[in-house]
């Protein structure tokens, strides 16, 4: 970086390059040579005490692409491990990201600011460390998708051109994301050094997060086993959410799992169109391992990942630290049913728990896999069923039996206290009506990526910011794809 410092764009405080040098590799990133502006998520720069119009300005634009350090900050390239398809590999780490710093947040939380796309790293592992517009692009429509869906994720700060072309199967312009998470801090990160036998900067490692994230449970009897504990209900939680949403993660390796609870490192990732619990879109799961309905299970397969990696922390004996980890592991399928029950039960319009409804809800799904039915677009149209206009609903079960399922649903609606005319207005309130369809998010990257075109990627992102609002005009963001064009394969772009 320039050693001309600009005035300070965010109010850092960098706990995490406190830790032991072998925790991560300090670097500057590599300058971008023509940086421009691509979008700035004003909104999210105000949460986080930013000057807005100084981060638009070109020293703001010069530090967001990495060619100027900002105040405070203390660039790192964090080291990690993980198992990536199943197979371990004890060292991956930061390879095209770097941590500029932690920021202090306009309600004093501590948020993460990394460049994704910032040049080469100690951990690049001959890779040429920068990203590519359209995966950059992705990542920025995806991940603000979530957080107007209320499901805990990354965001994306900015989108940087960097005015270079990058090579993958062919020449790309260039990009840099800039992402803002809770941490950086995942499963693969234990791993790193479990793999190493070093117990101690485990148990720094451990402390931190528990400083970090979850300071009740660091008060706790055995606070590692305290932090296990919330690490699990947290992954339990977001995977439900997933569920609920029909987002399909493409590559849930241990190294892409945070453990503050949040979706990160959004590569192959998709919203499925029509309902099926085998889907895969990730061009690199080539054996299902990640498809939609697998994806409770490989959370709590990596989380074992990390129970392994905390033995030594979590009791002196190896009997006793393995019983604990059991234990806690244990307590992943009753959170995640509960809450999966929970929101599955809000789709249906369902506020009062009775016991059948998670096997009507269930029969429901399975009635969709037969009709191959749109998935967002079923449950919309149950909202207006809920008031008695259920022909959208019925037209997506053509030839398929639907009304017993129907009579069913009336007829538990009936041990519900309200009107209809609310029930459908909470349903609406959790069934979008916009998801990022991936011929809409392809359409948006073609368009920038071959025409630097970047109206569509606007109205897109302006659409699914608003996810379950009627948007007059906008119908066709809400509309299943033709034949013609149902996105099969989705790729990382790494």
């Amino acid at each position: 970086m320039d050693a001309q410092t600009p005035a300070p764009l965010f109010r850092f405080d960098n706990s995490y390059a406190r830790l032991p040098e072998r925790f991560y590799a300090r670097l500057t990133p590599t300058p971008a040579p023509e940086p421009r502006l691509i979008r700035l998520n004003e909104t999210l720069a105000r949460e986080l005490g930013a000057d807005v119009e100084a981060l638009k300005a070109p020293q703001g634009v010069a530090a967001l692409a990495g060619n100027l350090a900002p105040a405070g900050a203390e660039p790192i390239a964090i080291a990690y491990a993980g198992h990536q398809f199943g197979v371990f590999v004890p060292q991956l780490g930061d390879g095209r990201a770097i941590l500029l710093g932690e920021a202090i947040d306009a309600s004093g939380a501590r948020r993460d600011i990394q460049l994704k796309g910032s040049g080469q790293t100690p951990f690049s592992r001959r890779g040429d460390g920068r990203a590519a517009l359209g995966p950059v692009l992705r990542e920025y429509l995806v991940s603000e998708a979530m957080a107007a869906l209320r499901i805990p994720t990354t965001r994306s700060l900015a989108a940087v051109a960097t005015g270079e072309t990058v090579w993958r199967e062919t020449a790309l312009p260039g990009a840099i994301l800039v992402r803002v998470a809770a941490s950086h801090i995942r499963i693969g990160t234990f791993q790193y050094f479990a793999a190493r036998d070093d117990v101690e900067a485990l148990r720094a490692l451990a402390d931190h997060a528990l400083a970090r994230h979850y300071p009740g449970a660091a008060a706790a009897p055995n606070p590692y086993r305290a932090l296990l504990d919330c690490v699990i209900a947290r992954q339990a939680e977001l995977i439900a959410r997933w569920l609920h949403a029909g987002f399909i993660h493409g590559v849930m390796n241990t190294d892409n799992a945070a453990i503050s609870g949040e979706t990160i490192d959004y590569g192959p990732c998709a919203f499925m169109d029509f309902y099926d619990p085998a889907q895969v879109y990730s061009s690199i799961d080539e054996t299902g391992r990640y498809a939609y309905a697998n994806q409770p299970l490989m959370a709590q397969w990596n989380l074992a990942r990390l129970a392994e990696a905390l033995l030594p922390l979590l009791a002196a004996g190896e009997e006793e630290a393995v019983a604990e980890a059991k234990d806690a592991l244990s307590l992943f399928a009753p959170r995640f049913n509960a809450v999966y029950a929970q929101g599955l039960r809000a789709k249906l319009g369902l506020a009062e728990e009775r016991e059948g409804d998670l096997a009507l809800g269930q029969d429901l799904l399975a009635l969709m896999a037969q009709a191959h039915a749109d998935f967002t677009g079923a449950f919309r149209a149950l909202c207006d069923a809920a008031e008695g206009e259920d022909g959208a609903f019925r037209a997506l079960f053509e030839n398929h039996p639907i009304e017993a399922w129907l009579a069913r649903w009336r007829a538990r609606l009936e041990h519900e206290a309200g009107d209809a005319r609310r029930r459908a207005e909470r349903m609406r309130a959790v069934n979008p009506l916009y998801i990022p369809r991936n011929h809409l998010v392809e359409d948006a990257l073609s368009a920038a990526v071959e025409r630097d075109d970047f109206e569509p990627f606007e109205t897109l992102l302006d659409v699914l910011s608003r996810p379950f609002d009627e948007q007059p005009g906008r119908e066709r963001y809400a509309q299943a794809p033709l034949p013609e064009q149902i996105v099969r394969r989705t790729f990382c772009g790494t």
